[in-house]
């Protein structure tokens, strides 16, 4: 097939990238770098089988006539804000990187007449929930700017998919992290740790417990269930065992980094800025009911994104 990855030279774009060409896909990158890095994609520069556009998708006529001149089979959209932290502080980048794009993106597919398509959406459209997340928990109320651009676009999926017939698969991301992680909570304790290894500054109490899948995991479960095979939208919540708390992170950094009596400077309260979640968890019957399961947990997940970033920055 002839694929398009929107923010393909993103973290998980440009994973999902590799696995998608691997299978022996024509696969076209639309990235404006906003978050996305040319070096995610550089290895990519002399594959026949690849082609990258430097655009924003904001712009809807030139998103159009790449649509026009590639006529795509299939649409994968990843392009969106994933640092919430920024986005706490200024919420057009929201509406313009998260809610703009997926517009922009269903009206390109109704006009050029492409019918399937993966969103990736979040946790954070559920809110702060106690329960157990499953994908028929109602009432969603999303807590933070992120949270409620991503809802705003599964609803927009959903009256583009019933009025146009397509067929969408829609995962419910956790927290993602691995090879070419940019920004998160492992990534910012290495690089302060880097700085100064005698203390680390936590955000919160360190008590704050989220599931965290291995990016590679997550692109083999999109692309094994990409084709859904019915119109409308398929929706699961993707996840792990198990679940990792903040303080255990550190933890985890502070052993693979060799580094003994860090001094843990906790912030304070339960989240570590206004708009986090600071727990989760999801049920994931519906997604394992199929035979699909994560191959590591949360904390080995951790481990293991721990030493790629740390081998990455040697």
């Amino acid at each position: 097939m002839k694929v398009l990855v929107a923010g393909g030279a993103g973290f998980i774009g440009s994973n999902l990238v590799d696995l998608l060409l691997e299978k022996g896909n024509d696969v076209v990158c639309v990235d404006n770098y906003f978050i996305g890095t040319k070096n995610n994609i550089a290895h990519l520069s002399s594959n026949s089988k690849f082609k990258m556009y430097e655009s924003d998708l904001c712009n809807f006529d030139a998103l159009s006539k790449i649509f026009e001149q590639e006529k795509f089979d299939y649409v994968f959209h990843l392009a969106a804000n994933s640092d919430i932290q920024a986005s706490a502080k200024n919420p057009s980048v929201e509406y313009k990187n998260t809610y703009t794009t997926t517009f922009n993106i269903l009206e390109c597919m109704r006009i050029h007449n492409v019918k399937k398509m993966f969103f990736a959406s979040t946790s954070a459209v559920y809110g702060d929930k106690k329960e157990l997340l499953s994908e028929t928990t109602p009432d969603l109320r999303p807590v933070s700017y992120y949270g409620a651009a991503k809802l705003g676009s599964e609803a927009l999926i959903s009256a583009f998919s019933y009025m146009n017939d397509f067929e969408v698969l829609v995962f419910r991301f956790p927290n993602v992290i691995g090879p070419r992680l940019t920004h998160g909570v492992v990534f910012d304790f290495i690089k302060r740790l880097k700085t100064d290894p005698t203390q680390l500054r936590i955000l919160g109490d360190g008590t704050q417990c989220k599931p965290y899948i291995y990016v590679t995991d997550l692109v083999e479960a999109i692309v094994r269930f990409m084709n859904t095979g019915k119109k409308g939208i398929t929706l699961y919540n993707l996840g792990v065992d198990g679940a990792t708390t903040v303080t255990k992170i550190a933890d985890i950094v502070c052993e693979k980094m060799g580094l003994h009596d860090v001094k843990y400077n906790y912030t304070g309260g339960n989240v570590g800025w206004k708009g986090d979640v600071p727990k989760f968890q999801y049920d994931l019957s519906k997604i394992h009911a199929t035979g699909w399961k994560a191959r590591y947990n949360s904390d080995e997940t951790v481990a293991k994104t721990v030493e790629e970033v740390l081998k990455c920055r040697q």
